[in-house]
């Protein structure tokens, strides 16, 4: 913990040693790392690492996910006081979690992209670190992908979304927020009998083989019911978990690209995600938050609640 002189923890995101423990300085103050973490390229003895990814130049509506990461890191702060609600445990003081900052990109050279965050993801993981990204729009979820595929072989998907993201595009090199999952099956990174989408709302009659949840589904039969499903689908599979915010209803989460209504409420999600503790969770992502269009900055509270929720179910079955 880093103390001023008065004994008050400043920027530890700079000036902390250990990369544990709860973090106890203000709010609206100090470096924008999430979750108040060290901020970090040396990966040595980290378990998990969280990185940005600025990238929005994929999307086919609004445009303003390049800024997710920094809202995302924003409005973390105010959550690393205590331990998060309904776990059992800290996660920030029993793992070394680090802010490994944002992949670099050269924002004019758009196909370059894909293999530079997959490069990216790819350290982290020969670090034999987990990482937990920020988006960014949806379409990064598939060079993350790639870099897991390479390392675990073909994993199982559970994605939040109100989209299935599985739309035809077999044009070589096309990047589409709306087409990653169904290159990532053409690829065979997804085995999709062990993979579940979850809050479809909009129509796509191909699911690829891949179990769809949809929102009225999740609304009628209720979050646990819904848990217990996904759970008995993935069983132990190394598992990635793509959250894209617009499975929040708009009412919930009005920042995002392509809001769609009738979406899960934040309850409903967060319900869910405790619900599947037990997961074998070996990365994943929150993807689709657009600042922009949502001056409240509620879009981005919401996912940074879903992102900590992600560093719980990676940390939880790594605890035994």
């Amino acid at each position: 913990m880093a103390l001023t002189d008065a004994g008050k923890e400043v920027d530890g995101a700079f000036t902390r040693d250990d990369a544990r423990g709860l973090s106890f300085e203000n709010a609206f103050g100090g470096a924008l790392s999430f979750m108040r973490r060290k901020y970090t390229k040396d990966l040595t003895g980290i378990d998990l690492a969280i990185t940005g990814v600025p990238f929005d130049q994929a999307v086919t509506n609004r445009p303003g996910t390049r800024l997710g990461p920094r809202a995302l890191r924003e409005a973390s702060a105010h959550m690393v006081n205590d331990p998060p609600y309904g776990w059992g445990f800290s996660p920030l003081e029993e793992f070394a979690i680090a802010d490994y900052g944002d992949v670099g990109f050269d924002y004019a050279q758009v196909s370059e992209f894909p293999a530079a965050l997959e490069a990216h993801v790819a350290g982290i993981l020969k670090a034999d670190a987990g990482s937990i990204a920020l988006g960014g729009d949806h379409s990064i979820s598939l060079p993350i992908l790639r870099a897991y595929a390479a390392k675990f072989g073909s994993l199982a998907l559970l994605q939040f979304d109100a989209h299935t993201d599985t739309w035809p595009d077999d044009v070589p090199g096309r990047i589409d927020h709306g087409t990653v999952f169904y290159k990532a099956v053409r690829e065979g990174l997804i085995d999709v009998g062990r993979s579940v989408q979850v809050g479809i709302r909009t129509e796509n009659p191909d699911t690829l083989g891949i179990t769809v949840i949809d929102a009225r589904e999740v609304h009628e039969t209720g979050a646990r019911a819904v848990a217990a499903r996904i759970q008995s689908i993935l069983g132990d599979h190394p598992t990635y978990l793509s959250f894209d915010i617009d499975c929040l209803d708009p009412a919930y989460a009005p920042g995002t690209g392509t809001p769609v209504w009738g979406g899960l409420s934040s309850a409903q999600a967060a319900h869910i995600l405790r619900d599947i503790a037990g997961i074998n969770m070996v990365g994943g992502d929150v993807v689709e938050v657009s600042p922009p269009f949502d001056p409240t900055g509620a879009t981005a509270v919401a996912g940074a609640h879903v992102a900590l929720e992600l560093i719980c179910l990676w940390c939880w079955t790594r605890r035994s």
